[in-house]
Order: C-alpha cells, then sequence, then structure tokens
C-alpha cells in the first residue's frame, strides 16, 4: 500500500465529527482526499484539504462503486467503509475478535478460501465464526497449525493453492443456493423480522398482519439505524430480514439485496426482483430500481434480508393496502421459490 501515513487507522481513528462534506477543509479532508486517491477515485481540480467538487465527484464514485448511497458526502458508514477499501491481504494478521475485524483483505480471504471449498459464509469482508472456521479447516488442510491465525505462512500458502487452480465458483453461494432449495415451502412458522427504518410503520403493520394471517412468525421493530436491524435479525435467527424505510428527496422506490466483493446473495436478489414485479403490478409508471447494495442491513445479516426504500412517487399515504399487498404476495411467492 501507498506509503502516505494513513495506513494503519483504525475505525477507532476516526474524524470526531460526520459528515465531511463540500465547503470542509482541513487535515481530515487530507486524509480523505488520500485514501480516495490510493484506491483510484481522482479528486481533482480539488486542493488536498478543501472538499470541493472534484472530491464530492470521488466519493461519488467510490459509493456508487461499493453499493452506498450514493450522496457525494462522507458519512460514518462511507468513511469505515473507505478504511476497509484500503486493506489488502497480507498487510496484517487475521483472526476472530471483538469487534470483528473488516476490510478488502478480510473479504480477498474469504473469495480464496470459498473457491477453494471452505465454507465462510457469504463474502462480506467481515471477519466472523465462520471465516475463522474457514481459516482453521484450511490449516488441518494444508498442514499448518489450525489456530484460525491468518498470517503470512497462511496468506502465502491460500495463494499458492489458490492461483494454482481453474475454478472459482464460491462455495458460500453453493451453500447458499441449496440452503434456500431445502428450505419448507410455506409461510407457516416462518420466522421474518420486518424493520421500520423510518417513516412507514403503518406499512409495517400491514405487512406484518397480512404475514400473521399467513402464520408466520413476525417480529418487527422501529430503528433508524439498520446495523441495529441485522444485530437484532442475527441474534433471533429469523429466517428472512425485511427492512423499510421512506426514501427522502426522491420519486424513485429502491429495493435492494446485499452484493459486495463479487458476491450476491441469491436468496436476496430473488426476493427483490419479486418485490418489484408485485409492486409494477399496482404501480406501473412508477420508477423502482431493483439493486444490489452492501448498507449494514443487507451485509451484516446472516440471512436474506432486502431493504425497500420507499420513495414518494408511489403516493404510500393513499397506496398503503397495495403496497402492503404487493410486498406480502413477494415474500409469500419467494417462500415457494426461493432462488431462480
Amino acid at each position: 500500500m501507498p506509503n502516505i501515513g494513513f495506513v494503519k487507522t483504525s475505525h477507532k481513528n476516526v474524524p470526531s465529527s460526520f459528515p465531511i462534506q463540500y465547503g470542509s477543509s482541513g487535515n481530515v479532508v487530507i486524509d480523505l482526499q488520500q485514501r480516495l486517491i490510493s484506491i483510484g477515485h481522482d479528486i481533482s481540480p480539488d486542493e488536498l484539504g478543501e472538499y470541493g467538487q472534484g472530491t464530492r465527484a470521488a466519493v461519488e464514485s467510490f459509493q456508487y462503486h461499493r453499493g452506498l448511497e450514493i450522496t457525494g458526502t462522507c458519512t460514518l458508514t462511507t468513511w469505515n467503509t473507505l478504511v476497509e477499501a484500503c486493506y489488502r491481504l497480507g498487510d496484517r494478521i487475521l483472526y476472530y475478535t471483538r469487534p470483528l475485524m473488516r476490510g478488502d483483505d478480510v473479504a480477498d480471504l474469504q473469495r480464496k478460501l470459498s473457491a477453494l471449498g471452505f465454507d465462510t459464509g457469504k463474502v462480506d469482508g467481515i471477519l466472523g465464526r465462520n471465516t475463522a472456521n474457514g481459516i482453521a479447516d484450511f490449516q488441518a488442510n494444508a498442514g499448518l497449525h489450525p489456530d484460525a491465525i491468518c498470517g503470512y505462512r497462511t496468506v502465502a500458502e491460500i495463494n499458492r493453492v489458490f492461483f494454482s487452480r481453474s475454478s472459482t465458483e464460491l462455495v458460500a453461494g453453493i451453500k447458499d443456493r441449496e440452503r434456500l432449495r431445502n428450505s419448507p415451502k410455506t409461510l407457516s412458522n416462518k420466522k421474518i423480522l420486518i424493520a421500520d427504518g423510518g417513516g412507514l410503520g403503518a406499512l409495517v403493520y400491514a405487512v406484518k398482519h397480512q404475514l400473521v394471517e399467513a402464520n408466520a412468525t413476525i417480529l418487527d421493530i422501529s430503528h433508524p439505524n439498520g446495523a441495529i436491524h441485522a444485530s437484532i435479525a442475527n441474534s433471533a435467527n429469523v429466517d428472512m430480514c425485511l427492512s423499510i424505510t421512506l426514501a427522502l428527496d426522491t420519486d424513485t422506490s429502491t429495493i435492494a439485496y446485499y452484493a459486495g466483493h463479487s458476491y450476491e446473495s441469491p436468496g436476496g436478489k430473488r426476493l427483490a426482483q419479486l418485490v418489484v414485479q408485485h409492486l409494477k403490478k399496482y404501480f406501473d409508471s412508477a420508477p423502482i430500481d431493483c439493486r444490489g447494495m452492501s448498507l449494514p442491513i443487507l451485509r451484516e445479516t446472516q440471512m436474506t434480508a432486502i431493504l425497500c426504500q420507499i420513495g414518494s412517487s408511489c403516493n404510500i399515504a393513499e397506496s398503503m393496502p397495495s403496497y402492503a399487498n404487493a410486498i406480502s404476495a413477494a415474500i409469500a411467492e419467494w417462500v415457494v421459490s426461493p432462488i431462480e
């Protein structure tokens, strides 16, 4: 990595206030700009330390390629993702710890182990127990001490074996699709978390009511932070997670599923596509996108998850029953046919 004085910065060493945005200046902007430059995002014509049009365009480009909200403003989520993007496999020792290690080096490790047939869970750049188990399994198979600590010797052996193989199909995707194929094809007793991310509690209630009538077990929460939604969903070990939020200042609705680090959730993509299809039956002229993203609610959940960001063009206040019908019908169809 370029030796420009910031690469050792961790998630703990973050600016004292967010967002960092157009018009900001000083050392924090220099740090932001150097990180962007190091991974190929041009900030010209801005000078170092000045957050102008060039820096905003670079942030927008980074957000687009990382599946984040495209705002041109550096939020805490954007900052943390940028910190992660500066790590390369071999830069540091990787192991299971609290808080969990995150970074592009972790994602690269997961991708390579998964391509070699070792299950690390989905490729999300988060070193959890599944990834630690995958490291230990590889080490045992390679004749190394299976301590689940990925240091220089383990990285070197992973790279040696990985680059000698021709197939790069990920076992994570194979196992995810197999799990979905073998799941019960009924909503009865299906455990679903429905989260209100802000402004749409009535819609959450309407969807919950319809799914309860189909004998699903529903947990509902209201919190603006998608990472909280993911944490609760994981702790409750639900089968599916649905987060609904009002998209401010836009007419376009976005139905998002997890995609990142050259991996996408097969179940999440299928469910998101079904929600879009059913919404189009009621709102055929409304702009509705289906997009792979890497926001915390999608990245950090261990089960199929989607995020429904509802734009103003759907006129949700007057169309609540139609919207609830569309989402509920999509979930019911997904349970029967969870992958394409």
